[in-house]
Order: C-alpha cells, then structure tokens, then sequence
C-alpha cells in the first residue's frame, strides 16, 4: 500500500492476536488488488454496549485510485450479541474482499476496452531488498512499482533492461505501474533480450 496500514481500537483492548488477524486480512486484500493506496481498520464498541454485552463494531475504509473508496461496517445483529470479535473481524474482510473483486474486475474490463491504457516499458532500476524499482515508458518516464504489482511472482525475475507490459494507475504520490507482466520469454539468450528492449525504445514491443 501507498500509505501504512491506520488501526484503531476504541473501548476495546488491543491485543496481539486480533492485531496480526487484522494485518492477515488486509494481506489478504493486497492479493486481490495489488495497487490499494490506504486501509483504515477501526474496532470499537459502542458507548451504550460497553457494560452489556459483547457488541463489537468494525469498520473498514479502503482507497483505490483513481479516486475509489470501499466502505464496510459490520457489528452484530440483535441476536448475535455475543459473537467473539475475532468473527465480526472475518465478516468485515469477507464483505470488503468481495467489493474490492468486484471494482478490480471492473477496472481490468474497462483496460481491455481501451487497450491503449497498457503500455510497454523497460525496468531501469531495482530494489530487491526493499521490493520495489522503476520502469521507463517510451517516452522517457519513469514510473515507480512495488513487487506486488508483477503478476505470477516475477518480481525475482526482473533485471535492469527487462522489458515489461504495465498498466499505470494514478497513486497519493502520483502514477504507479501495476500489473505489470514481463515480455521477455525465460530462457531468451542476450542477443534476443537486446532485440526485445530495442523493440520497446521504438515503441513497438516484440512478444
């Protein structure tokens, strides 16, 4: 994510249990959609419950770019009032999961509609240990993507000079590259590679 996780807890003990089931679930929403820009998590019981009863409310705010945001809150009904916390929490991100696969699916339609939105470029520098680099358009612009953008794991793949496909979306701190998918075959000797990113200098990517 663009901006670190924001959790709150309010009239409700933090614990570090219901913390690290918390960060698995957000996680688990970063797989779903690679590009997430926030994600605020506030656990709170409400003023006229705290001395009757287990009644937890949660809620979840998250932002998508380029100006998205998914709201879900979820506490129990009248006849759950004693639903443990850690359950409400799951119903929260199930709920959260399921919109943010919906507005993903209908981002990737909307690309595939307009395929101009994909772009080609070249890596021009990485940072394996912090997990994130820069690639360059065509034109000369560098764009800034985490490891969690490369679809099929290939972040490890990736070399200085590897031609990719992308998809730039706008971020807090301006575009991002995310979906981004090698062009270069594995396996392809030197001379090849060479060909490939000379295709994408000129604008016309070799698949």
């Amino acid at each position: 994510m663009q901006i670190p996780l924001e959790l709150s807890f309010r009239n409700v003990p933090k614990t570090d249990a219901i913390e690290a089931l918390i960060r698995e679930k957000v996680a688990k929403l970063e797989q779903v959609c690679d590009y997430i820009n926030s994600c605020r998590v506030a656990v709170e019981k409400p003023q006229s419950h705290q001395n009757s009863g287990n009644v937890y409310r949660v809620r979840l705010g998250i932002t998508v770019p380029p100006g998205h945001e998914i709201v879900v809150t979820r506490e129990p009904g009248n006849n759950q009032m004693h639903r443990p916390l850690s359950s409400v929490i799951r119903e929260a991100f199930s709920a959260a999961r399921r919109q943010l696969k919906e507005l993903v699916n209908r981002q990737r339609m909307e690309v595939k509609s307009h395929p101009q939105q994909e772009a080609q470029a070249i890596v021009i520098r990485l940072f394996p240990e912090e997990g994130y680099g820069f690639v360059q358009t065509i034109d000369g612009l560098e764009i800034y993507f985490h490891r969690n953008s490369v679809i099929n794991h290939d972040f490890e793949r990736l070399q200085v000079g590897t031609g990719v496909r992308y998809v730039a979306v706008e971020g807090e701190e301006g575009l991002q590259a995310t979906t981004i998918q090698i062009v270069n075959k594995p396996g392809v000797r030197r001379t090849e590679q060479d060909a490939v990113e000379q295709e994408l200098l000129n604008g016309k990517p070799k698949l």
